[in-house]
């Protein structure tokens, strides 16, 4: 069966400064391939042989160095956004989306099972489905509660706070697109806030491998640390 994946890579990249200034940050290396190219290599592995890349800003690298897709054996093509549509508005620009396709941010590393996250979503028959990671932060100071009065009422050393967060790769079913505006600046948190309101509630797939957003420099440090140590063998 044929499948298809939808990848982001239109932003200009500006939290990875310096790294994203003279090159599209889906292009910033790691160890001796781009971040994009990992991901292109692990959807190939899972089954997608269609994927489509949508670009705003450096288009034209991008297009230059994956050209048609051929050198991975599938079909790659581009969405070109006159201006900056935010991360669910390009998928209106694209007219022959399937009833099912993945849609991921192109800064993503992970391990997640592409194909298994793409199989529970049709057996659901859901909607948009989240791939969706637990994060535990350690506050480095004791917290204090307090009532009305100022009064001390409860005190915690350090404590772990878990919650859970999107990872930025998303399955989503044809019928979802009718609420996504278009040409219009349109995120995930808006076609949240409209599900939810609308009763069709996302499904929350939770993940609990390797992830890793590079937004940051000190996260593109982390993927470069942990692709010499875990990632050169897979």
């Amino acid at each position: 069966m044929s499948k298809r994946a939808i990848i982001l890579a239109g932003g200009k990249g500006t939290r990875l400064k310096p790294y994203s200034i003279s090159l599209p940050k889906p292009l910033v290396p790691i160890g001796e391939k781009p971040i994009l190219e990992f991901i292109i290599c692990q959807l190939k592995k899972s089954g997608f042989d269609h994927i489509t890349i949508t670009v705003n800003h450096y288009a034209d690298i991008i297009k230059a160095f994956f050209g048609d897709g051929s050198k991975w054996n599938l079909k790659i093509d581009y969405s070109l956004e006159d201006k900056p549509l935010h991360t669910m508005g390009p998928l209106t620009l694209i007219s022959d989306l399937p009833d099912n396709f993945l849609v991921m941010n192109g800064d993503v590393l992970t391990d997640l099972d592409f194909n298994l996250f793409y199989n529970n979503h049709v057996n659901r028959e859901s909607g948009f489905s989240i791939g969706a990671y637990k994060r535990n932060d350690k506050v480095e100071y004791g917290v204090l509660h307090s009532n009305n009065q100022s009064q001390l009422v409860g005190f915690e050393e350090k404590p772990v706070n878990e919650y859970l967060v999107s990872m930025g790769v998303y399955m989503v079913n044809k019928r979802t697109l009718k609420y996504i505006p278009k040409n219009k600046f349109f995120g995930f948190d808006d076609l949240m806030n409209i599900l939810i309101k609308k009763k069709e509630l996302p499904f929350v797939n939770t993940f609990d491998g390797y992830w890793l957003d590079i937004g940051r420099p000190d996260d593109y440090e982390k993927a470069i640390a942990d692709y010499e140590k875990n990632l050169s063998n897979k």
